[in-house]
């Protein structure tokens, strides 16, 4: 059985990807690939990460496990969504560093689940505004406590898929950027499920469509019905072009409060995060998904 996990990052896909997921069930269902009810398996899975503080897992702890997460569901691929998984919004930094806890919860899941195969989906953003989207989404605490005494300059996603990797060696991580989200969204759920590059998919388009104006999706949409055998690097390429013409700026740019930096920090962030983003790329066990065209 494998178990694929997409645990956020917080604040990148606003459950896009779990909606998606769930509106493909059906379909990939008679593929073998489950993506059960997220009420299936959140609590019961944080229920049962927590009583390993206690003790060890009984000896049929994986077969309840599962058949309470897949229910009626036979299926040789899981799919699972949590962005609470590492961790709630408050405790995605401390100690320096993100989700701090992240390995122990890896860790945990696999001792849970021992002869499952896990794979790791996690998406990363630009810490200019990602700790502004946090910021938001906790109550807007003060940015002095979400920080936790942690300099933002110092933040790197790729230390964090560094600690996975060295905690974790056996789980295979596959990362992407959220700013590329729109572009690579199909290819995204096509990966998480196993699918090839031309499997039919409900909703590849919709994180485009968010950005996107009525006529610009409409004209994409019936270029893309004719030429219906675009590669995946075409089609990006495509979306590219369309964006170009018909994105809607102030989609394109949220609308965040912002901690009273200096304008430089959050040039130096947005450098950093690039230049990190190709530090990941070269992990080893890591795939990093960014648009091909």
């Amino acid at each position: 059985m494998k178990i694929v996990l997409h645990a956020g990052a917080h604040c990148t896909d606003e459950g896009r990807i779990a909606r998606t997921l769930l509106r493909n069930r059906p379909d990939f269902l008679a593929d073998r690939i489950s993506v059960p009810p997220q009420s299936n398996y959140t609590v019961l899975l944080r229920e049962a990460i927590h009583a390993l503080d206690r003790s060890a897992p009984a000896e049929d702890s994986q077969e309840v496990l599962l058949d309470t997460i897949l229910q009626q569901d036979e299926a040789d691929r899981i799919i699972l969504t949590n962005d609470n998984f590492f961790g709630t919004p408050r405790m995605t930094m401390q100690q320096g560093q993100f989700y701090p806890e992240a390995e122990d919860r890896v860790g945990a899941l696999r001792q849970l689940l021992p002869d499952c195969e896990i794979e790791l989906f996690l998406a990363i953003r630009d810490p200019g505004t990602f700790i502004p989207a946090i910021h938001a989404t906790a109550n807007k605490a003060p940015f002095e406590v979400l920080l936790n005494q942690t300099d933002p300059g110092t933040l790197r996603w790729s230390h964090l898929i560094t600690r996975l990797r060295a905690a974790e060696p056996e789980v295979p991580i596959t990362v992407w950027s959220n700013e590329d989200s729109p572009l690579i969204f199909g290819h995204l759920i096509r990966t998480m499920a196993g699918l090839p590059e031309n499997a039919k998919l409900k909703g590849a388009f919709d994180l485009l469509s968010d950005i996107m104006s009525t006529e610009g999706m409409k004209r994409f949409r019936a270029y893309f019905a004719q030429n219906p055998t675009m590669t995946e690097a075409q089609k990006q390429r495509a979306m590219t072009a369309f964006l170009k013409k018909y994105a809607i700026e102030d989609k394109v740019e949220e609308d965040l409060e912002l901690p009273d930096w200096p304008i430089e920090v959050f040039e130096y962030l947005t450098d950093a995060y690039e230049e990190d983003a190709e530090a990941i790329a070269k992990i080893d066990g890591v795939r990093l998904l960014t648009p091909l065209g």
